[in-house]
């Protein structure tokens, strides 16, 4: 207990090093049946909700020794824990998830898990971002489509909602493209825990904005959800959503 003791008064609210607690868990993370402790510390910037130096603490219910593990991208906003279990092993795994700040409201985030008795990261979005590729261009008659490389689809966007004044600026009156343009998909800006068959595994679902000529031509969203195949997350299905016209 003095042990314990000494470890929460080192995660007190303001600590000697400048960092205080920023979100705090409480779940078996490490799958000995105890409950564990699991915090994010930052520095928070005096006058900013910026937090830097954002670390994830636990504090292990059994043992009482404490585990530090620093994050690939340790500086953001609004950073936030989930406690979940997303391998299908009905231990606790950890979602966390920062805000970057940057055009698009991306973010960073990463998913840790005790496997083989050992805390590894098994999810972190930038690597998602580099493997998923997109190709979005404007077609003749008002469409645009989008393709995707993983999974391989494509889908096609009706552009007639967004009206005359944005279509007669790309278009000429036979629907003929006055000039080519490429659109593109944004990193992921979203990332949600579901448990869809309410079996108590959650899956991933990611969502990335596609854009049109500029950053705020907003067209859709590409969802994918993320399943855990014992080895790595891959996408399960993938859709896309658009946005609807306005009526009067």
């Amino acid at each position: 207990m003095d042990k314990k003791q000494q470890l929460l008064n080192r995660l007190s609210d303001v600590r000697s090093d400048g960092q205080v607690i920023i979100d705090s868990e409480r779940g078996d993370v490490t799958g000995d049946g105890f409950m564990d402790t699991v915090y994010l510390t930052g520095t928070k910037t005096e006058g900013s909700p910026f937090w830097q130096n954002i670390t994830l603490n636990i504090l292990d219910g059994k043992t009482n020794i404490y585990e530090r593990i620093s994050l690939k991208e340790n500086a953001g906003y609004h950073p936030t824990i989930f406690l979940g279990d997303f391998t299908g092993n009905h231990v606790d795994d950890i979602l966390v998830v920062i805000d970057t700040g940057g055009s698009g409201g991306t973010i960073y985030a990463y998913v840790f898990a005790s496997l083989e008795g050992q805390m590894r990261q098994i999810f972190d979005a930038d690597e998602f971002n580099e493997r998923s590729k997109y190709e979005v261009n404007y077609q003749k008659n008002y469409k645009v489509t989008v393709i995707s490389s993983d999974p391989k689809k494509k889908y096609t966007l009706d552009l007639m909602y967004k009206g005359e004044e944005y279509l007669s600026e790309i278009y000429n009156e036979d629907g003929t493209l006055k000039a080519p343009i490429e659109g593109w998909v944004d990193p992921i800006s979203g990332l949600f825990p579901i448990d869809y068959a309410r079996d108590g595994t959650y899956e991933l679902v990611t969502f990335q904005r596609i854009a049109g000529r500029y950053h705020a031509d907003a067209l859709g969203y590409v969802h994918n959800i993320l399943k855990w195949n014992g080895n790595e997350f891959v996408t399960d299905r993938q859709n896309v959503s658009i946005f609807g016209e306005d009526l009067d």
